[in-house]
């Protein structure tokens, strides 16, 4: 396994699983009030209007919406506590170095790096490299292909 790709994979993808623990609780909360909704309607099982099948087929997808959405949230919030774990066991410039590599990626990020941490762009690629190694360590507790 490429312990390095996998790494970076996370790094590029952890700002999107942040905003994934805002919102699924919201995603949640709404199925819950369109719940409520179905639940307070008439009882009997005549098709709801767009023919989208039963009140209570609809109920019980909402249900199975709700439970698997649950189980989304509940892997987020590991997959996140994770990251946050081993990115706080990086120095302040080798979080900004993942930072502006793989997190919050922009156009002239390793000029902005060079300027700011007054480096040559090949000590900056060594810097990052240096970081993603440790970075990874902390991650997976190894850095090279098994």
């Amino acid at each position: 396994m490429n312990w390095k790709r996998e790494a970076i994979d996370k790094l590029k993808n952890y700002e999107a699983h942040k905003q994934a623990l805002e919102n699924i609780p919201r995603e949640i909360k709404r199925l819950e009030s369109a719940y409520t909704g179905l639940r307070s309607a008439s009882t009997e099982n005549a098709p709801v209007s767009g023919g989208g099948g039963t009140r209570e087929d609809c109920a019980l997808s909402n249900i199975v919406l709700r439970d698997e959405l649950k189980r989304r949230l509940k892997e987020a919030r590991l997959w996140t506590a994770q990251v946050a774990k081993a990115l706080a066991v990086l120095g302040e410039e080798e979080t900004l170095v993942l930072d502006r590599f793989y997190i919050h990626r922009a156009k002239g990020a390793v000029e902005a790096l060079c300027e700011s941490l007054s480096l040559e762009k090949s000590a900056v690629y060594d810097r990052r490299d240096k970081a993603l190694r440790h970075f990874t360590l902390a991650l997976y507790g190894v850095t090279e292909t098994e």
